[in-house]
């Protein structure tokens, strides 16, 4: 496990790292201030060259193996950002990686690990299954493991990042940080805390997986399921980490997966940046709970961009559907010639464009003289859509709206 770093350290791995990472930037946000009554700034580490801040720490450890420990070759377990990490910085240093991921881990991150010249084996249906394979090879092979979060020299890596926080942004009230294995916020929170002690350190964690929360609080809440925020969807957090922040961090806060979607699809409508689910956790948490945040100076850091975009489509038109701008509207109709020309004509008259119609005359309880239209349309606004449901009504028909939650 090693012993924590100190803030020694982490100015240490700055000095290592400068230049082969990304100096993010971090910039004000006025509309999310706006928002949320607070003054925030935002850590762009999405914009590092495999798309998340996990270089930081691979290149921290890779940089203090000996000569004999890079030609044996590293390993690592990860079904994301620390495998291309890891990876990138181990082909640009000359070092043989090999990266042991789940076997349903998206074929789109295998294929980029595999492009940064690692050797990728598919095992197991979990991570825990992966990770205890990797282990096997280490011993088997002579291989150096890399750990994702629970190592010093990782963690120091990590910290860098509030070194530039603080330096960009000397008067920072809070930093929010999302946590999975707690790696970046143990290397946050040791900087932050040592070059300005009065700071409040935030950790935030999926509600469906509070375990750094339970592990550091000794609570005991259910854990496991399918989040948005996948990189921080972490069973067991790390000794190392969990000693660190119960020391450290003044707070953890769990977050709904609405309020992580939501978190997403703003970042991509105001900030126009892409984000994936674990990394705009913190903005998600400042959005929930604005009461706690309002009139702080409040840092986050955007920790990962690497989202399926398909999966990024999914979430943006959902965030449309909350906010009233797309809709689906179930309406009760008798079967009868003019009954869609009607209909439609409400739509026309409301200014609601109509996506798709699709009726349904069989699977429905509805007398066998009617049916429903169900019609897919979009707005302007939610005063639009409210418009047309009225003008639905007021000509005869039962509609029904389909809501997400």
């Amino acid at each position: 496990m090693g012993e924590a770093p100190t803030i020694d350290d982490i100015r240490a791995a700055a000095a290592r790292i400068h230049g082969a990472v990304v100096r993010t930037p971090m910039l004000a946000s006025g509309t999310l201030s706006k928002i949320t009554g607070a003054d925030i700034r935002l850590k762009f580490e999405n914009l590092q060259y495999t798309g998340a801040y996990k270089e930081r720490g691979a290149l921290n450890k890779l940089l203090q193996l000996s000569a004999e420990e890079r030609a044996r070759g590293v390993i690592a377990a990860s079904a994301g950002n620390h495998a291309q990490a890891v990876a990138y910085h181990g082909k640009r240093l000359g070092i043989p990686v090999t990266i042991v991921m789940p076997t349903s881990t998206p074929t789109i991150k295998v294929t980029q690990t595999e492009g940064h010249g690692a050797r990728v084996i598919l095992f197991g249906a979990m991570f825990d299954d992966a990770y205890a394979k990797a282990r096997e090879l280490e011993a088997s092979e002579g291989l150096v493991f890399v750990h994702p979060f629970d190592d010093p020299q990782i963690i120091a890596g990590a910290g860098t990042i509030a070194l530039e926080m603080l330096e960009d942004a000397p008067d920072l009230d809070v930093i929010v940080v999302p946590i999975g294995g707690g790696g970046l916020m143990s290397g946050v929170a040791t900087a932050a805390r040592a070059i300005k002690p009065e700071i409040e350190l935030i950790g935030v964690e999926a509600t469906l997986y509070p375990t750094m929360k339970c592990t550091v609080e000794g609570c005991t809440m259910p854990t496991g399921g399918d989040t948005l925020a996948e990189g921080i969807a972490v069973k067991h957090p790390g000794k190392l980490t969990a000693s660190i922040l119960k020391r450290l961090a003044d707070d953890f806060l769990l977050v709904e997966e609405r309020d992580i979607e939501r978190a997403v699809a703003m970042l991509a409508g105001v900030e126009k940046t892409v984000v994936e689910g674990a990394g705009a956790a913190g903005l998600a948490a400042i959005l929930a709970t604005p009461e706690r945040f309002a009139g702080k100076k409040v840092g986050t850091i955007l920790c990962g961009g690497n989202i399926d975009t398909h999966l990024l489509a999914n979430v943006l038109v959902r965030d449309l559907v909350r906010q009233g701008r797309i809709a689906r509207l179930r309406v009760a109709a008798q079967d009868q010639p003019g009954a869609l020309a009607l209909i439609t004509a409400q739509f026309h008259d409301a200014g609601v464009n109509i996506i798709e119609i699709n009726h349904s005359r069989i699977f429905t309880r509805l007398p066998a003289k009617d049916t429903v239209i169900e019609v897919e349309c979009e707005a302007r606004d939610a005063v639009a859509i409210d418009d047309v449901v009225k003008r639905l009504e007021a000509a005869g028909f039962e509609v029904e709206r389909a809501l997400l939650d």
